[in-house]
């Protein structure tokens, strides 16, 4: 079982965690993660593109010229496909492109996921971050405390201040612990978790 330190918001150790081996210490495979990464994407895709048909072109129906006698080809309206301003054949009408992977396979790639950043030194553990408001600057000196940059931090319930905090800071997310997915996580350098928010997770993918 790994064993991981525990700070404080001024960067300071206060107490050790205990890891679970099943959740954070198993072996990362790129190609899981891929494919659960790729259907978290596909899925937030909006899918709203679309164009106008020869049916939907405002435009009058009348024949351009009469069908035979002049030599030329057959034509019909000026809402025709090969007109200027005319519909288009095969352009895009709103879809989803939203897809699943089996639910094992989700439960797996977050196990890696979270694994990928204790092997590699980026998760850390922090006891609480609790503020008396929201204040931008006052988070701010608790990243500079922990150096942090880019960082995911993971709450166990509603922390409005702390939301609120670190609203304006680009390079930070604040998600709680039922939000936790794959992307985010390999989306940020580093991986904060406060450390009730630890039980949830391993109640949740044991």
């Amino acid at each position: 079982m790994a064993v991981i330190d525990v700070k404080n918001t001024a960067g300071d150790k206060v107490s050790q965690v205990d890891l679970s081996d099943s959740i954070f210490n198993i072996e990362v495979k790129p190609e899981v993660l891929h494919e659960v990464v790729k259907m978290q994407l596909a899925c937030r895709r909006a899918g709203t593109a679309s164009v106008k048909r020869r049916s939907d072109v405002k435009g009058s129906t009348r024949k351009l010229y009469r069908q035979k006698g002049t030599g030329r080809a057959r034509r019909g309206d000026i809402k025709s496909p090969v007109m200027r301003g005319g519909g288009v054949v095969f352009g895009p009408k709103p879809k989803s492109y939203a897809y699943s992977v089996p639910k094992k396979v989700k439960r797996l790639a977050l196990k890696m996921a979270l694994s990928s950043k204790l092997q590699s030194n980026e998760l850390f553990v922090v006891d609480s971050m609790d503020f008396d408001s929201p204040k931008t600057k006052q988070f701010t000196e608790v990243l500079n405390a922990l150096k942090l940059e880019n960082a995911l931090i993971i709450t166990p319930y509603e922390n409005e201040n702390l939301e609120l905090s670190s609203r304006n800071v680009c390079s930070v997310k604040v998600m709680r612990t039922e939000g936790l997915n794959v992307y985010d996580i390999l989306k940020y350098q580093s991986l904060v978790l406060l450390e009730p928010s630890v039980v949830g997770i391993e109640g949740r993918l044991s």
